[in-house]
């Protein structure tokens, strides 16, 4: 009988080193990301930086499909807390928009200078604020630490305003942290500053679901074990409290190219994002 034990915490969340060209993200985002923003701001159908709240990077893209949105998505970076912004990722709004629904993609203050339960209330501003402007179902989706985000917002000490909370339809983490506390024994916690108590209270996978969650956890079948074993945990123990769940490996996807599906119309991930 063998067993297994992690005792290299950064080899075990460090994705780009064991991705063959994977120095070359998030820059590879940067081009297609402008050009998305262009095409659609020439049709009127961008709205940039539109203010949540009053911090600096309080702010929000809103990209509108030709017609009346059927819904509203809300889009949650990564990046560890510590970095990026919502420039990085606008083409992955091409698929729900293709469907015909408005995607809203967020900002937040990112650490050292707020805790993690402030990210989660400007992300629940943003989401209330986006949801204000487009009528319909709201689906959230979230990437890395993004995921933590999206699931976040839809626990039992959610953020979130009742009537907003009541129009989500369906939240997709994609390649999500939902337990905290590895997080804890890496280098990185040195700016992020989580404690025991602030992983209790901040990892979806420690909390109890909002009642008629429905949740897809999405994660790529290349990348690191510990991103596979997080999008497996937070669907287990959510179908346990009542949750719909499912979790879904996408063959041969690596921590970066599994997004790519967001910017396709017709690809599976989008079709589960988007789906009754």
């Amino acid at each position: 009988m063998s067993y297994f034990r992690i005792t290299d915490w950064e080899s075990a969340y460090t994705s780009d080193a064991y991705v063959v060209g994977g120095d070359r993200w998030p820059a590879a985002w940067v081009e297609p990301a402008q050009a998305f923003r262009d095409s659609l701001a020439a049709t009127g159908r961008a709205n940039l930086d539109l203010a949540y709240g009053p911090g600096g990077r309080n702010r929000f893209d809103l990209f509108l499909p030709a017609e009346k949105p059927r819904g509203l998505v809300v889009f949650i970076h990564g990046g560890y807390w510590l970095e990026l912004d919502k420039s990085y990722w606008s083409h992955l709004a091409a698929g729900p928009i293709a469907n015909g629904y408005a995607v809203a993609v967020p900002s937040y203050t990112l650490c050292p200078d707020i805790r993690l339960a402030g990210i989660a209330k400007e992300v629940a501003a943003a989401i209330g604020k986006a949801a204000d402007m487009v009528d319909g179902p709201v689906m959230l989706v979230g990437h890395s630490a993004g995921g933590q985000l999206a699931t976040r917002v839809v626990t039992a000490t959610s953020p979130l305003t009742a009537p907003v909370q009541a129009r989500i339809r369906h939240v997709v983490s994609i390649s999500g942290l939902h337990d905290l506390r590895p997080i804890m024994k890496r280098t990185l916690n040195e700016h992020l500053h989580i404690d025991a108590a602030e992983a209790t209270a901040e990892s979806p996978a420690l909390l109890e679901p909002v009642e008629n969650v429905r949740l897809t956890c999405w994660v790529g079948g290349a990348e690191r074990a510990e991103f596979i074993r997080q999008n497996a945990l937070l669907a287990n123990i959510w179908t346990g409290l009542g949750a719909a769940t499912n979790a879904v490996v996408e063959p041969d996807q690596n921590h970066f190219t599994v997004l790519d599906g967001l910017a396709d119309p017709a690809h599976p991930l989008t079709r589960a994002l988007l789906s009754e």
